[in-house]
């Protein structure tokens, strides 16, 4: 059973509850991508901290230098890997275990977190896997 719902009667001082309900929801309506998107794009100033995360690109060779000295300085790395997904899945796999055999060697930690990005983390910081 289908119903419609004639919202024109809702409109005046004496608002019934639902469009009370669906007037709030378009106005509060927010659109996720378009947020999250935002979040990324704000600059602000680094302040001094003990330690940070590090959002980077594995790109090239020369880009494992520059993950392991973070790693070595105490700040975590969120890895975009996506670059070499599409150019070389042979070449991001020899790569990605060169990484994992320097976490181990440091006693840090790394892990998958979608399809293009992973978290690598410094020594004695371990991150809980799902099974």
């Amino acid at each position: 059973m289908v119903y419609n719902l004639d919202l024109a009667f809702i409109g005046g001082t004496n608002m019934s509850f639902v469009g009370k309900i669906l007037n709030r929801s378009q106005k509060d309506s927010v659109d996720i991508e378009d947020f999250l998107n935002t979040i990324d794009t704000e600059t602000q100033e680094v302040e001094d901290a003990d330690a940070y995360v590090k959002p980077m690109f594995l790109k090239a060779d020369t880009d494992l230098k520059t993950i392991a000295k973070e790693l070595k300085d105490g700040n975590t790395v969120l890895l975009n890997v996506s670059e070499l997904i599409k150019r070389n899945p042979v070449r991001l796999k020899e790569q990605i275990n060169k990484l994992k055999r320097f976490t181990d060697e440091i006693d840090g930690d790394m892990a998958r977190i979608s399809e293009e990005k992973m978290i690598l983390t410094p020594a004695r910081i371990k991150i809980i896997k799902k099974k």
